[in-house]
């Protein structure tokens, strides 16, 4: 599914982003561009990035 329209970023993307050690909205918006332009992806986004923090572990934190 789409979520950021402004640049086409779908949550898959987004999932493989936090799998690649993004661990916030700030570097998902570094790498995809989401939320910085009309802004009503930043809910979304946000709770898909927590969501698969929670599943995945993120062994870029721990080292």
């Amino acid at each position: 599914m789409y979520v950021c329209l402004c640049h086409a970023v779908t949550d898959t993307q987004i999932k493989e982003a936090v799998s690649q050690g993004d661990i916030s909205l700030n570097d998902v918006k570094k790498r995809l561009g989401v939320g910085d332009q009309c802004g009503k992806c930043v809910k979304m986004a946000t709770q898909i990035i927590q969501r698969q923090l929670d599943v995945e572990p993120n062994y870029y934190e721990v080292a």
